[in-house]
């Protein structure tokens, strides 16, 4: 048990903690849903988990409020998993720690869960609060919506029965969304030309750290460097120095994080040495200079490491070095029809070496299936030049606003009545799962609303604690007021 059990909403923020408190990574939702399944089983509601995984709960209308319109509260049961490089942690054992730390909520070391754990609490709360009032509803809550959006994927229809769906996968408090970006991972392989280390090598193994990383669609625009990036535009300077060998390079954990940290192992005689860290504390202090007020704390370090067995040969190393310096990575576009809206965009995630092969995946995003396939066309051509194998998959739409939604003008009424002001309508560049349910479930009106989470996918996630008080004070009012059908 942790401090913020004591924060208001109550209800809330204990099922929060207790969320934290069980492992949930993606792919690993099986017990956080077991605990929430025996729980809802407990207070005696329908509970329901469908072939891929995910569960649906009902519970009975309100007295009075039966005639009302049917209600789908969504959230999604897995969060992503990062952790300093200082911060040991098994996020399939260990449980989450979370702090208060002033107006915020955060975690020791690692992602705190706030995305998508509020929300998933706030449903958890409102099942529990017998003093919520609202019509017919059924609580839907998916798996692996990290890292591949498995559940809404699979989500079959005719299971649920509502009518309006409320996700509580956003993250700003005071904004309402009617639409988000659709996506496809691109997966790249290229195979491990190996030669041995030639004879009289030393081995450096060069590190960057420091840098903020976040959400590769919610931050892409705010110009945070990519450590994935970084390291290729020194794979590049490293390459015109022939005796300057690599063994391997990983960076990245994730394809939809910015990746804050990376490495090289490389190879070289004792006279390159001196070059080689030239080189290096050059680039930092163009780093830091270039990321001045965004990433400050960009760090770039050679540290001695054991030979290795082989390096790449000469050839792969530059095939591979400008396939990845040349990668499309950032905003691609903006929207023409929304203001300071990301029209397409593309993160180069993670880069990983192993026995045989070195892999490289990204995430492309973008408002239209054109501009995904167009991003996805170049990637390919850029990876296919250096002789790799790219493939993509799980492909997924974007959410198509629909300015006559009835659900968002209710939000919207019910917002500017509590607080006094008008939220603002927005377009998220991100992968919310309301585009996928619209393929099995066409004709739900939708919207998706939340509170302040900065830091997403990083482990500088945090939730603002006030912000979260009004996000339930609006979900209770939304809920009571939900028109009759």
């Amino acid at each position: 048990m942790s401090s913020i059990r004591q924060l208001s909403p109550h209800l809330l923020w204990q099922f929060f903690d207790t969320l934290c408190s069980i492992p949930h990574p993606s792919g690993h939702e099986a017990a956080v849903r077991q605990w929430i399944a025996d729980w809802a089983g407990s207070q005696g509601l329908e509970v329901i988990q469908d072939a891929i995984g995910n569960l649906i709960i009902r519970k009975a209308a309100t007295a009075g409020l039966e005639r009302c319109k049917g209600v789908i509260l969504q959230a999604h049961m897995d969060m992503v998993p990062q952790a300093n490089a200082d911060t040991e942690h098994d996020f399939t054992q260990d449980p989450i720690q979370p702090y208060i730390d002033g107006a915020w909520v955060r975690a020791r070391g690692t992602t705190l869960g706030a995305d998508n754990g509020i929300g998933l609490a706030a449903c958890l709360a409102v099942l529990a609060d017998d003093k919520v009032q609202h019509g017919p509803l059924e609580v839907l809550l998916t798996i692996d919506e990290e890292s591949g959006m498995t559940g809404a994927f699979g989500l079959a229809p005719g299971l649920l029965q509502g009518e309006i769906l409320l996700n509580t996968d956003s993250e700003q408090d005071g904004d309402v969304y009617m639409g988000c970006a659709g996506g496809v991972d691109a997966n790249i392989t290229l195979p491990y030309e190996q030669e041995p280390v030639p004879t009289g090598h030393q081995a450096l193994r060069l590190t960057i750290s420091g840098l903020r990383g976040g959400h590769s669609g919610i931050n892409i625009h705010q110009g945070r460097a990519s450590a994935n990036k970084l390291l290729a535009e020194l794979l590049m300077d490293i390459g015109q120095h022939e005796t300057i060998r690599l063994a391997e390079l990983n960076g990245g954990t994730l394809r939809n994080a910015i990746a804050r940290e990376a490495s090289a192992l490389l190879t070289l005689p004792a006279d390159a040495m001196e070059t080689l860290a030239r080189l290096v504390d050059t680039r930092q202090q163009q780093y830091r200079r270039e990321f001045a007020g965004v990433d400050d704390f960009i760090a770039l370090e050679l540290t001695p490491a054991g030979l290795p067995a082989r390096v790449m040969t000469t050839a792969l190393q530059q095939r591979l070095s400008a396939a990845l310096f040349a990668c499309p990575h950032g905003v691609m576009e903006m929207s023409r029809s929304m203001r300071d809206v990301v029209q397409t965009s593309t993160n180069l995630g993670v880069i990983s070496t192993e026995a045989k092969h070195i892999h490289v995946q990204c995430l492309i995003r973008s408002l239209s299936d054109e501009g995904r396939e167009r991003v996805a066309g170049q990637t390919q051509a850029v990876f296919r030049l250096a002789g790799a194998d790219c493939h993509f998959d799980g492909a997924y739409p974007g959410w198509q606003p629909d300015p006559d939604s009835a659900v968002m003008q209710l939000l919207l009424d019910t917002h500017k009545a509590l607080f006094g002001v008008q939220p603002e309508v927005k377009v998220i560049h991100a992968g919310l799962e309301c585009g996928l349910f619209k393929a099995a479930y066409p004709e739900w009106d939708m919207v998706s609303f939340g509170p302040t989470i900065q830091g997403a996918h990083s482990p500088d996630e945090r939730v603002h604690i006030e912000a979260v008080s009004r996000f339930w004070q609006l979900l209770v009012r939304v809920l009571k007021q939900i028109p009759e059908r």
